[in-house]
C-alpha cells in the first residue's frame, strides 16, 4: 500500500493513506474512497467524497488503475489531496510543536478553524469544490458558484458597507434583502434569480451544519417562482428545425449537432466526447452508444435510428481526431440556435439543452416508449430526474386513450331497456355477466 511518511523528530511517524471501503459497497458496485492519517500509531480517518470501482483500484499503489480520464483525474486529485495533507501536518508541527491525526484531520475538513462571516465560508465551500472539478464536478458549476459569491460580496458592500458580514447579522431581514438586490438592482430574471438564491441556501445550510448558525433565515422566505414552460419544441417546430434550409454551413452544423442530440438524448458535453469507440454494431446490424455521462457518471445506452445515423455518416469524413464530430462550445451553439430560431420563424429561446427535452418527450415518451427506458437512456440514476424532462402531452394522452378504447371494445354494455335511445351507440353494459 502506497503511504507517504514524514518524521520531523525522532518520536513522531506520519502516514497517509487511501483505501476503499468494501464493506459498504453501494447498488452500482462502487465502493466509497477513504483516507487515512496515522500518527505514532493513532489513526484517523476521513471521506474523500469519491465511489470507485473496486476493479479499477489498485490496493499497492493506492490509486486507480489504467489512463482514463476518471483515472487520471481522480489520481491527480488524489496527489493533490496527499500533498495538500502533508503541507498541513508540516504547517501544525511547525507552529504547536506537537500534532495528532485527529488535528490534521480537523484542519483538512476545515474542523477547529471555522469561519467567522459569510463570505469567508463561501471560500471555504468553493475551495473544496474546486478539488472536485473535473472528478465529480464541472467546472461550468465551479465558475456559477464564484460568480454567485460574487454577487454576494457587492450586495453586502452595496447595503452594509463592509468586505464580509458575521453570521450574527444574518437573519430574515437580510434575505430579502438580497433577494430584492437581486431582482431589483441587479434586473435579474426570475430563474437566474432563484438560481442564486438556492446556491446561499446551501452556504447557509453549512453554518447551520458547523453550529455557526442557530435559526435558518430561511424559514419565511417565500420565493416566487415563474411559470413553469414546456422546454421541449412542439412537433410543428420540431419539423421546421430538421426541414428549414439553412445557407450557413456552421448554423447548418449546429443544427445537426441539435437534431442528433435530440434523438440520442446527449447532453452537449457528452456529445463533444463521443468517440467512434463509444459506437457499436450488434449482430442484428443496429448500432448503439454507449457512453458515461460526464456530469454524473451514469451510463446512457442508446440505439441510433436513421436520422442520427445519417448525420454521423454526413460529418464521417471531418473527423480530425477519434471524436465522432468536431463540436463547437455550447456559447456559440446557443448563439447559432437563436439565429436558427429566426431562420425557422421559431419565437422561442432556443438553447442547446433544449435537446435533452426534446429526446425526453418529442422523440421517445410521445411515441409510447417506457419513462423507465427513457431513464435508462438518459443516463439519469432515478425516473425522478427523467421526469423532469419528460411531459405528457395532450397528443399522447388522446393516443393512449386510443389504444384502452381498443383493449376494452365490446367489453362492457350497458342493458339496452335501460338506454335512451339518442346514447344507445355511446354506452356500454358488462358482458362478462351476460346482462340482455
Amino acid at each position: 500500500m502506497k503511504s507517504i511518511k514524514h518524521t520531523p523528530t525522532l518520536r513522531s511517524t506520519f502516514a497517509v493513506l487511501f483505501y476503499l471501503n468494501r464493506s459498504k459497497k453501494k447498488k452500482n458496485g462502487e465502493c466509497p474512497l477513504m483516507g487515512r492519517i496515522t500518527i505514532d500509531a493513532k489513526v484517523a480517518q476521513f471521506s474523500c467524497k469519491l465511489d470507485i470501482n473496486p476493479k479499477a483500484w489498485d490496493a499497492k499503489t493506492a490509486r486507480m488503475t489504467g489512463k482514463g480520464k476518471q483515472a487520471t483525474d481522480t489520481n491527480r486529485y488524489l496527489d493533490h489531496l496527499q500533498n495538500n495533507i502533508n503541507t498541513i501536518y508540516r504547517n501544525l508541527v511547525d507552529k504547536h510543536g506537537y500534532v495528532t491525526a485527529e488535528s490534521v484531520k480537523n484542519a483538512i475538513l476545515g474542523v477547529g478553524a471555522k469561519a467567522n462571516t459569510l463570505l469567508a465560508l463561501f471560500d471555504e465551500h468553493n475551495k473544496e469544490f474546486k478539488l472536485r472539478v473535473g472528478i465529480n464536478r464541472v467546472q461550468e458549476t465551479y465558475e456559477m458558484y464564484l460568480l454567485s459569491k460574487k454577487h454576494l460580496k457587492s450586495f453586502i458592500e452595496q447595503r452594509y458597507g463592509c468586505d464580509d458580514i458575521t453570521f450574527s447579522r444574518i437573519d430574515s431581514n437580510f434575505i430579502n434583502a438580497y433577494d430584492f438586490y437581486l431582482r431589483v438592482d441587479k434586473a435579474m430574471k426570475l430563474n437566474t434569480l432563484l438560481g442564486h438564491i438556492i446556491i446561499l441556501k446551501k452556504i447557509i445550510r453549512r453554518a447551520i451544519n458547523q453550529s455557526l448558525l442557530r435559526k435558518d433565515p430561511f424559514v419565511n422566505y417565500v420565493a416566487k417562482k415563474p411559470l413553469k414552460q414546456h422546454r421541449h419544441l412542439t412537433a410543428e417546430e420540431f419539423e421546421r428545425i430538421i426541414t428549414t434550409p439553412l445557407i450557413s454551413r456552421t448554423l447548418s452544423f449546429t443544427r445537426d449537432m441539435f437534431v442528433f442530440s435530440s434523438f440520442t438524448g446527449l447532453a452537449h458535453a457528452d456529445l463533444k466526447r463521443l468517440s467512434e469507440k463509444d459506437l457499436t454494431q450488434k449482430a442484428d446490424g443496429t448500432w448503439w452508444i454507449k457512453i458515461n455521462r460526464k456530469k454524473t457518471g451514469g451510463e446512457s445506452t442508446i440505439r441510433l435510428l436513421d436520422i442520427p445515423l445519417a448525420i454521423i455518416d454526413k460529418y464521417k469524413n471531418e473527423r480530425k481526431s477519434d471524436k465522432v464530430f468536431n463540436v463547437i462550445t455550447v456559447g456559440c451553439s446557443d448563439i447559432n440556435l437563436k439565429r436558427i430560431a429566426k431562420a425557422c420563424q421559431i419565437e422561442r429561446n432556443l438553447t442547446f439543452h433544449m435537446s435533452r427535452h426534446n429526446f425526453a418527450t418529442r422523440v421517445t415518451l410521445n411515441e409510447g416508449v417506457p419513462i423507465e427506458t427513457v431513464c435508462r437512456m438518459m443516463g439519469h440514476k432515478s425516473v425522478r430526474t427523467t421526469q423532469i424532462y419528460a411531459h405528457i402531452t395532450n397528443k399522447k394522452v388522446a393516443e393512449d386513450m386510443r389504444l384502452l378504447s381498443e383493449r376494452i371494445e365490446n367489453r362492457y354494455m350497458m342493458p339496452k331497456e335501460d338506454i335512451p335511445e339518442d346514447f344507445k351507440r355511446n354506452q356500454f353494459y358488462l358482458i362478462d355477466n351476460k346482462v340482455k
